[in-house]
């Protein structure tokens, strides 16, 4: 049982006025921040905490010269411990005649020294790596623009590309990103950017003009899915003053998630439908009176508890929540959008022990008619002394800007423990604790949210316990007997669960109601409407060019979730609702399964139609399913690049458009019959398409692509409702 000792570890922490050595956490976390700026003043003198009262402030720095010896004797020590404590100090001190303070100074700007050198070092290699882009960039410019159709000879349109063109495209845009990092990197360290160099024109304003009438409710319709990092970069980082108001604030919010994730009755009671715990608010004022102050005015209080061991080692684990795109990534269905906006303190060297991040992120239900939640917070990590680790968020509205937007979402101590458990396993903790105004949240959808399920704990470990499984899978190096097919080799089994993993998070990224987005209503007003929105892809790896049209609506079913994940997914009920297939036979040419549930599966589809231009279309699909949703998303993929995948060649040269569901519960009874209404355990179904309109990026989206966008869509939804509630009235 974790039981740290709370109340003495962190009261020391927070007791700055007495405890001024390098083992309290604040200090560790400032001397850090400290020694991590550049152009530190080497010459000894004083600052910050370490200001002599009965020195004058303008006081001529006094410099001390060290004899030969005493420079070697800190050198061989500074070679053992840089960071030498209070107690060496003083050790070193006396025994080179020098005050403790003349030693720390010392050390300091020793560290100093050593990191000065380190990093002009790095940056001329930086520089010369930068050149090297830079020629290849040039060289695979002029490869692009004097690329030729292989079937004319003539010069290539963008939608004409060959395979090797489209892997040409790709590696063009790492090496301009890799070029950007770089170049910001050497701006810092040189103190001016580097030189400009050639850029692919990336097209014009990411906004597009349509021409669709009395569809389009203003002038323009725009919506990047895949350009949150634009709208994010506008969030500004904290101040320098704010700096230690965060420091205490993390410090405080470890101690209350510790105790929170351990503690029982009467803090956490059990839930009036017995759909797992809740918090007791009143008992919480109680014995949390510190923290980020009173709930707003309009907002309502979410708190959620849930546990369950996982395949995965603790470490790992502390990895993907500290590093904001494995973060993203595993947690793809409810991250919509997140940022690292500064690193306060990189934690002990070797691990993330004391870590502290400044962060903004966008989390989401799979609809446009749940509004998504942006926090803006401060995450820290922490090990305690069992072993055991914490990692806890606490937001910063406080601190936020009055620029940026108006808060509608506060983070109050939230994050999980890990424990070390054997065979690489580990058992997580992890508690929801929101202030929420939800008033925007569709009706449909407000049972699933008031229950805890669409934002609480339970979604975040069913989801990670769902990644950990998937993970697990494609780190496996043998093929199962029951993954039949056209995989021949493990290679070949690991390119096709990567490119699954590219397609999913694809689909996640645009399928909900996130502010990178702007989703407009085709007709009326009802649940199921359908809402669109347009991209253009321009020089996108990993997506064909042009104009991609993009169209989604939810609705409820009195049907279990179950019910419709099974249907969705099964290849031979494809062609009652798929009207691309053309009523033709559909065969599952490779299935990977990646969980322990039989839902759990990566497939490789062909689809035999009548229509010739159709008869060799394959179809690379994924179905997901948890405690808390489930997901069905698949793509139209070419046979030319799936070939090159499955002899295990790189998947991220495959262009890819993923449509696909999101299958929730529309309550917490998931499972029972009830009355025909939302809530009395039937499903909340998101159908989402993407379809390519127009190869060419800059033609403008007609009339009658809008039209036959939502005529597919609606026709898809009549053809899934038909079946599904005629398979439901059928006996189990």
């Amino acid at each position: 049982m974790f039981q740290p000792n709370i109340f003495d570890s962190h009261h020391q922490l927070l007791d700055m006025a007495t405890h001024k050595t390098p083992e309290n956490e604040m200090d560790l976390i400032r001397d850090e921040e400290y020694e991590s700026k550049s152009g530190t003043d080497v010459m000894e003198g004083h600052s910050g905490d370490d200001q002599d009262p009965n020195q004058r402030p303008n006081k001529k720095k006094r410099y001390h010269r060290h004899t030969q010896h005493q420079i070697q004797e800190m050198e061989a020590f500074f070679n053992e411990c840089p960071h030498p404590d209070d107690k060496q100090r003083k050790e070193l001190g006396r025994r080179l005649a020098l005050e403790p303070l003349q030693v720390k100074f010392w050390f300091q700007n020793k560290r100093t020294q050593m990191k000065a050198q380190h990093e002009r070092h790095e940056n001329s290699q930086l520089r010369a790596e930068n050149e090297k882009l830079r020629t290849d960039n040039i060289r695979l410019k002029e490869a692009l623009g004097n690329a030729t159709c292989p079937n004319c000879g003539g010069p290539a349109t963008i939608g004409e590309m060959s395979f090797d063109e489209q892997h040409l495209r790709l590696e063009n845009a790492r090496l301009r990103e890799e070029i950007d990092r770089i170049s910001g990197i050497a701006a810092k360290y040189v103190g001016k950017p580097m030189l400009s160099y050639p850029h692919l024109s990336p097209g014009a304003s990411r906004s597009l003009d349509l021409g669709v009438g009395n569809y389009v409710p203003q002038a323009s319709m725009a919506g990047d899915m895949y350009g949150a990092a634009d709208v994010l970069r506008t969030v500004s980082g904290p101040t320098d003053a704010d700096k230690p108001v965060i420091i205490e604030l993390a410090v405080a919010a470890m101690e209350e998630l510790i105790r929170i994730a351990q503690a029982g009755e009467p803090l956490w009671i059990a839930s009036t439908d017995n759909s797992g715990e809740v918090m007791n608010e009143e008992e919480y004022a109680r014995s949390f009176p510190r923290g980020i102050g009173p709930k707003p005015l309009g907002f309502k209080s979410e708190a959620s508890r849930e546990s369950a061991v996982v395949i995965m080692n603790h470490i790992n684990l502390v990895e993907i929540l500290m590093d904001v795109n494995q973060w993203s990534s595993v947690f793809a269905s409810i991250v919509s959008r997140a940022m690292t906006l500064e690193v306060l303190s990189t934690g002990v060297a070797g691990n993330y022990n004391g870590a502290l991040q400044v962060m903004t992120a966008e989390f989401q239900v799979p609809s446009p008619l749940v509004p998504t939640r942006e926090n803006y917070f401060v995450r820290y990590c922490k090990q305690h002394s069992d072993g055991t680790w914490a990692v806890v968020d606490v937001s910063l509205d406080n601190l936020r800007p009055a620029a940026d937007s108006v808060t509608r979402c506060r983070r109050r101590p939230s994050g999980c423990l890990i424990q070390e458990l054997p065979n690489g396993y580990s058992k997580v903790t992890w508690v929801e604790h929101v202030e929420i105004d939800d008033r925007a949240v569709h009706n449909i959808y407000k049972p699933l949210v008031n229950s805890g399920i669409a934002f609480g704990a339970k979604r975040w470990v069913a989801t990670l316990d769902r990644q950990c499984e998937r993970l697990a899978s494609v780190m496996a190096n043998n093929i199962s007997a029951g993954e039949v097919g056209v995989i021949s080799s493990p290679e070949g089994r690991k390119s096709m669960l990567k490119l699954a993993e590219r397609m999913v998070m694809s689909f996640c990224s645009g399928v909900g109601a996130s502010t990178a987005h702007t989703w407009t209503t085709l007709s009326g007003s009802g649940a199921d409407d359908v809402r669109v929105m347009t991209r253009k892809s321009v020089d996108d790896p990993g997506r064909p060019p042009g104009i991609v049209l993009s169209a989604a609506t939810s609705f409820w079913l009195p049907v279990t979730p179950k019910r419709v994940f099974d249907f969705l997914r099964d290849e031979n009920s494809r062609s009652e609702w798929d009207i691309l297939s053309n009523g033709g036979l559909v065969q599952e040419m490779a299935h990977i399964a990646n969980g322990r549930d039989p839902g759990n599966s990566v497939s490789l589809l062909r689809v035999n139609s009548a229509n010739s231009s159709q008869s060799n279309m394959l179809i690379l699909q994924e179905s997901s399913t948890d405690s808390t949703g489930s997901y069905v998303v698949y793509a139209p993929v070419d046979i030319v690049a799936m070939n090159v995948v499955l002899s295990g060649g790189d998947p991220d040269y495959v262009a890819l458009l993923p449509s696909g569901f999101a299958i929730l519960p529309d309550g917490p009874n998931s499972h029972g019959g009830g009355n025909p209404e939302v809530g009395s355990g039937g499903s909340l179904l998101t159908v989402a398409f993407q379809i390519l309109v127009d190869s060419v990026p800059t033609a403008k989206l007609s009339l009658g692509s809008v039209a036959t966008v939502n005529s597919l869509i609606k026709c898809s939804v009549e053809r899934i409702k038909g079946a599904v509630l005629c398979d439901g009235a059928r006996p189990n």
